[in-house]
């Protein structure tokens, strides 16, 4: 599924028009986003939060060579998933009871 199709999507179950749909939701990435720039963090309950997690400077290899590449410490953008919408997913994968 696309961004386009999740805003086509509530459009025909709201009633608002697609632009209308796709500003609020371009304008809801583009909040995320700022948040997470600031290193702020956004919980949505049900749903999961997205923050900000510090990578540690580290030593790796280059696959290639076997030579030791340093890695830099960054600032990486993480998603942790809430546990009732991990529930709700389980839900659907288990199989059906055979009665």
């Amino acid at each position: 599924m696309t961004k386009a199709d999740i805003v086509e999507d509530i459009a025909l179950k709201t009633g608002l028009t697609k632009k209308e749909v796709g500003e609020t939701v371009d304008l809801f990435l583009d909040k995320v986003g700022d948040l997470l720039v600031q290193g702020k963090h956004l919980e949505i309950r049900g749903f999961g939060t997205f923050k900000v997690k510090e990578r540690k400077a580290r030593m790796a290899r280059n696959p290639r060579t076997g030579d030791a590449v340093p890695v830099p410490a960054r600032k990486v953008p993480v998603f942790k998933v809430s546990k009732m919408l991990k529930d709700r997913v389980a839900e659907k994968e288990k199989p059906a009871p055979i009665f």
